[in-house]
């Protein structure tokens, strides 16, 4: 499966934005899908996950602000980020999970800044 993110950008503190992550190459309507983040010199670390069922999992960092969801007749996944924070600012990566209990399947990235 080929992932495809976008819909970072630049928005102000208390903004929102919607990233999408378009599947290719395989219905993905049955495989837990997630979000991951990365900030400049950290770690990736979790953002959302959501599972075949639709149930969802948040970071505590985004509880009540993110919204994961999915359009399994589109095959796309999306996050809306909501009262953005600075600390909000990453490169935004969607995931698949394919095999097992672990994210092996990546999408390219997309750039979202939170600016003061």
């Amino acid at each position: 499966v080929q992932l495809q993110a976008s819909g970072g950008g630049l928005v102000q503190a208390g903004g929102s934005l919607r990233l999408s992550c378009a599947a290719s190459g395989r219905r993905i309507s049955g495989y837990t899908m997630g979000w991951f983040r990365q900030a400049l010199g950290k770690e990736r670390e979790f953002v959302a996950t959501i599972g075949w069922s639709g149930g969802s999992t948040y970071a505590d960092s985004v509880k009540g602000r993110f919204t994961i969801s999915r359009d399994n007749a589109k095959n796309t996944l999306y996050l809306q980020m909501t009262c953005m924070k600075p600390e909000d600012t990453a490169v935004y990566y969607c995931a698949a999970q394919l095999i097992g209990s672990s994210f092996n399947a990546w999408g390219q990235g997309t750039l979202v800044t939170v600016s003061s």
